[in-house]
């Protein structure tokens, strides 16, 4: 009996090592939805749409209500979360959608031309979020929308630290989840749709806007949001023996509105019946607006909820980190209706205080992370801190060295160790919108903002969050002084870009 126990022991130590390093290499899950708003979710106010599964997450994890995005549209937040490097600093500031190649908002052209795809791509050998994992050994995927490179170039995903890529290299085509085609690494795999422009197609002449039937050919075979997840799902069944990094960057809720029928049905027996929307703010239209975008949430907090499943069948549950979040705050566009749904929660959501504007609603999001085990079910942190920070955090969790960025790491906040935080002295966002362009500081309870910046406009409104979550009492001429400290941080957090478009 001594001996086998010896020998126990001898085998345990033998094996320590391996097993203390599988124990600290976690696989990391990081879920993205494209402009779903601060209070889009149950947990975080909302009241008409239903989100068990995300609520799940929550409820095992912690709950941030201070979590800021990279920028209020989808490539340039993007390329913060990838890169950690704020919108002051990092290459890519604004979607640019390279319009000099030709026609690059025709899906016929796109269709046949892949190298009008895609936006302004990453320069070759960044340093990625991707790339960072790799080098701590982990395999990686990214399924959903990328935005970051379009097909041939150097910002493609295989070329930025992902190992294996499901979904819509270019943002135009997400505007459709019925595309005539995905990709897969760096090959096209057509689907069973046809090419049909989301901002082109509209109901046909003389159609009753009234009948369902008149929106029919909205819905084709083959949703991308499936496709999108059953590639994801091999994903994990393929690299379940090592530790993988798993970036689900969904479409979802973006415009057009189009979600599976059970779900729209679901809604519409909740709500009634509703106005149509006939297309007339771009995307195609559809007969229940609220219904479908609801459905599209519900839709993907059912997945959220499989995913979960499949995590557990397979054992990997308790050792996986999620975080869960959105790119920026809710639409104004396409027949959604974020006030209806209270959409900013807490934060305005009318056009202007959303997404493509710095304002809380535009850039504040939810964020959630569960760690079972690790992280203290139930809990919340109002501690400040933004998408440049996740490389950092990732960094600490895996135990290798952090590359240079703008982040810090929040993991002492989500372990419960908020005495050991390192906080931002500030936080700083640039967004050069061609037409309006904004820039914000956020200092402790002060926010400062510049808007209009392309009209000629260098006045700093400040706000006082904790008395004015909404933004709509500025008192810059009460505090010059603390104004004076925001636009000199303003000059030296910017650099020169190297794309002249993302230049003020």
């Amino acid at each position: 009996m001594k001996s086998i126990k010896l020998l126990a022991g001898l085998i345990c130590m033998a094996g320590l090592s391996s097993c203390q390093k599988k124990e600290s290499r976690p696989n990391i899950i990081y879920i993205l939805m494209d402009d779903m708003g601060y209070g889009d979710l149950q947990c975080y106010g909302q009241q008409k749409i239903e989100t068990p599964n995300i609520d799940r997450l929550r409820n095992n994890g912690i709950k941030l209500t201070q979590h800021y995005t990279g920028s209020p549209v989808s490539a340039p937040a993007r390329c913060v979360l990838m890169t950690g490097l704020h919108s002051g600093h990092t290459q890519i500031r604004a979607n640019d959608e390279l319009a000099s190649r030709g026609a690059v908002n025709s899906h016929d052209s796109m269709y046949v031309h892949p190298e009008l795809e895609g936006q302004f791509p990453l320069k070759a050998g960044t340093m990625t979020i991707g790339r960072m994992m790799q080098n701590a050994g982990y395999t990686t995927g990214c399924f959903g929308k990328w935005g970051l490179g379009y097909p041939g170039s150097e910002g493609v995903p295989g070329k930025q630290g992902i190992n294996q890529f499901y979904g819509y290299n270019c943002q135009r085509q997400a505007h459709t989840y019925y595309p005539a085609f995905l990709w897969k690494n760096d090959e096209r795999v057509y689907l069973d749709n046809q090419v049909r422009d989301p901002h082109l197609t509209k109901l046909d002449e003389g159609a009753d806007p009234y009948d369902e039937a008149s929106y029919k050919k909205y819905t084709q075979n083959e949703y991308a949001n499936d496709l999108i997840f059953d590639e994801m799902i091999q994903f994990v069944d393929q690299n379940k023996e090592q530790p993988f990094f798993l970036l689900w960057t969904t479409p979802l809720p973006h415009v057009s509105l189009q979600a599976p029928e059970h779900w729209v049905k679901y809604y519409v027996n909740k709500f009634g019946d509703e106005e149509p929307y006939t297309g007339n703010k771009g995307y195609m239209p559809c007969r229940y607006p609220h219904a479908t975008y609801a459905a599209m949430i519900s839709y993907f907090d059912e997945q959220v909820g499989k995913l979960v499943e499949k995590l557990k069948k397979e054992g990997l549950y308790e050792n996986t980190l999620i975080i869960f979040t959105s790119d920026n705050g809710p639409t104004f566009n396409g027949g959604s209706d974020s006030p209806w749904f209270n959409s900013g929660g807490l934060f305005k959501s009318e056009y202007g205080w959303g997404k493509c504007f710095l304002h809380e609603g535009g850039i504040r999001i939810p964020a959630i992370v569960s760690w079972p085990g690790k992280i203290k079910a139930g809990t919340e942190s109002d501690h400040i801190c933004a998408f440049q920070d996740v490389i950092p955090t990732l960094a600490e969790i895996v135990s290798i060295e952090c590359p240079p960025t703008d982040g810090i790491s929040f993991l002492p906040t989500l372990l419960g160790k908020s005495s050991k935080q390192k906080e931002h002295e500030y936080l700083y966002w640039e967004y050069p919108d061609p037409v309006i362009g904004n820039k914000a500081i956020r200092w402790g309870k002060w926010k400062g903002i510049i808007t209009n910046i392309r009209k000629g406009n260098t006045t700093m409104q400040l706000f006082d969050l904790e008395n004015d979550l909404q933004e709509l009492h500025d008192v810059a001429a009460e505090h010059p002084d603390i104004v004076g400290k925001m636009n000199e941080w303003m000059i030296e957090s910017g650099t020169v870009p190297e794309n002249p478009k993302f230049r003020f």
